[in-house]
């Protein structure tokens, strides 16, 4: 007996672009290899109480800077973004965004007036500044070589530096970022695939030891 044909399986939802600071994971990652360094040697150079400190202190601190460093990413397709924080994992479709914006760090604002920070892309103050030195050189070299032409008999002086961006403006990391987040929001936000509910959810696998460590950490202080 022969069964019918079954017709193709639709392609599989579009891969995420995927955001991370690799500035907080390489610092993230120091200050572990020095926590559990140092934590490691008091578990077994120490005695009796120290040992039990030791213990509570790695319980608490391994999954804090975890969270706060290593944890924090954006994922976006074309159906929705989503984040994960240090505690939160939010998922928005595309439809319920009404803005991406950038101040003093980077946030997406819900059409319902919620906020929430995008952990995994930092804003850094110093890379715009020197972005805008560079656009500032660039433009100062397209002005001379607009006015005089090739200087030194042809060597080019005032000639594009091979890292600034011709195109236009020289843009920091970040904000490059957020220029594709947009992006993706301003092409997607009507499509029917990204319409839905924002989703919240608590990170318990990570609080849950956090708030364990503190509490043991506290009782043995306590305790004297």
């Amino acid at each position: 007996m022969t069964t019918p044909h079954q017709p193709p399986t639709p392609d599989p939802a579009t891969k995420d672009r995927v955001y991370r600071s690799p500035m907080g994971i390489v610092g993230g990652v120091a200050l572990l290899g020095i926590v559990l360094w140092l934590g490691i040697d008091a578990l077994v150079r120490g005695e009796g109480r120290t040992q039990w400190l030791a213990l509570a202190a790695m319980i608490l601190i391994v999954p804090l800077v975890s969270a706060f460093t290593v944890r924090p990413a954006v994922y976006a397709n074309e159906e929705r973004l989503r984040i994960r924080n240090p505690l939160r994992v939010i998922v928005l479709p595309w439809g319920q965004i009404a803005a991406l914006r950038s101040s003093y760090s980077n946030e997406v604002l819900t059409k319902s007036g919620t906020k929430f920070q995008l952990w995994a892309v930092p804003v850094s103050l110093r890379a715009r500044k020197k972005a805008a030195r560079r656009t500032a050189r660039a433009a100062a070299g397209g002005e001379r070589r607009g006015v005089g032409g090739p200087a030194f008999g042809g060597l080019g002086f005032g000639a594009p530096r091979g890292d600034v961006d011709a195109d236009g403006p020289v843009r920091a990391e970040t904000d490059k970022v957020m220029d594709d987040l947009r992006e993706l929001l301003e092409h997607r936000e009507q499509a029917e695939s990204a319409q839905g509910e924002v989703t919240v959810r608590w990170a318990y696998e990570v609080a849950g030891p956090i708030v364990a460590g503190a509490v043991l950490l506290a009782i043995l202080l306590a305790m004297g």
